[in-house]
């Protein structure tokens, strides 16, 4: 089993959520278009009953395909959606906004708190869990014998293997070979457009108190495909909090915001007592991430990867201005 940690969108939501509320301002980059190079071969039906070792290590009897299915992570739901699993889709947490269309899907609790009776009443025969329900609810689930796999990608290459496993789960094999291919092929055109570029040195804020993401975390993973050199990669947390001092002593050439929905603003962290002196405040590379694409380790997590990309290297990868 794999050491537990807290993914980045649960500490978002322990760290941000009583700030929230201000309008998403955040830079976006343009999805390169991509073909695959082959049409990925039409995958063998599911064998079912299906038994797997899911990002827990616990392993999971699927006995069918299932057909009512339960997502209590943002970022699952999202995966569900991408892989033409709408219509199957009887609940989700109050934090998946995205697509729209997830909006109007039953809500069961929220992503810290899912609400079991909401759960049980949509009668599920998969749900999709992450790390921060191993300890909460995900004993309940199973006790009451309800199939739950828990997603937890640690980086780029476990949030495709995951995309694949919940296709091979789901019985849409082909359709979850296809998007990955696509999401692949976009991730290689961002890190073959950044090879032997100069790295910057970069600065993920993540909140007004300066945590940050560290060495193994996803964002230290993203930043590192994009072409930067994360400052904090020497911490020893998974999400270190720096103190001011540090960070000015590091002199990040591009900072990072992805605390801007709880009001923080570029002029705010220029104006922070000796951050005049800091490379990125000097050039004006204070750059507001948009923190669902980095936060949600979904199929969005490459629009995050070219975000970041374009902020590091906009000579390279220029934004979309959207």
């Amino acid at each position: 089993m794999r050491t537990a940690g807290v993914s980045l969108f649960a500490f978002v939501v322990l760290l941000l959520a009583p700030l929230l509320g201000a309008a998403d301002v955040s830079a976006q980059a343009s999805p390169v278009a991509v073909t695959c190079a082959a049409t990925p071969l039409a995958a063998e039906p599911t064998a079912f009953p299906l038994t797997i070792t899911d990002d827990a290590g616990r392993q999971v009897t699927i006995e069918r395909s299932p057909t009512r299915i339960v997502s209590i992570a943002p970022s699952n739901t999202e995966m569900l959606f991408a892989l033409g699993l709408a219509e199957r889709i009887v609940g989700v947490d109050s934090y998946s906004t995205y697509p729209p269309e997830a909006g109007q899907k039953p809500q069961v609790g929220s992503y810290l708190e899912p609400d079991l009776e909401r759960i049980v009443a949509t009668e599920p025969d998969l749900i999709l869990a992450t790390e921060a329900h191993v300890a909460t609810v995900l004993p309940e689930l199973d006790a009451l014998g309800l199939p739950t796999i828990v997603i937890e990608p640690t980086d780029l290459d476990e949030v495709f293997s995951g995309m694949l496993r919940v296709g091979t789960i789901t019985d849409v094999s082909s359709r979850a070979q296809h998007v990955v291919c696509e999401l692949q092929a976009r991730v290689d055109a961002v890190t073959d457009a950044v090879a032997g570029a100069p790295r910057p040195r970069v600065f993920f804020e993540l909140s007004p108190d300066l945590y940050t993401a560290g060495p193994g975390s996803f964002v230290d993973d993203l930043i590192s495909r994009a072409g930067g050199d994360n400052v904090a990669a020497g911490a020893t947390e998974l999400w270190p909090q720096l103190s001011a001092e540090a960070v000015v002593s590091a002199d990040p050439e591009v900072i990072l915001l992805a605390d801007h929905e709880a009001g923080i603003t570029a002029e705010q962290v220029a104006a922070r007592p000796g951050w005049q002196q800091v490379s990125a405040v000097q050039q004006g590379r204070i750059v507001l991430l948009n923190a669902d694409l980095v936060a949600r380790p979904g199929p969005r997590v490459v629009d995050g990867l070219e975000a970041i990309a374009a902020a590091l290297h906009p000579e390279l990868l220029p934004e979309s201005g959207s």
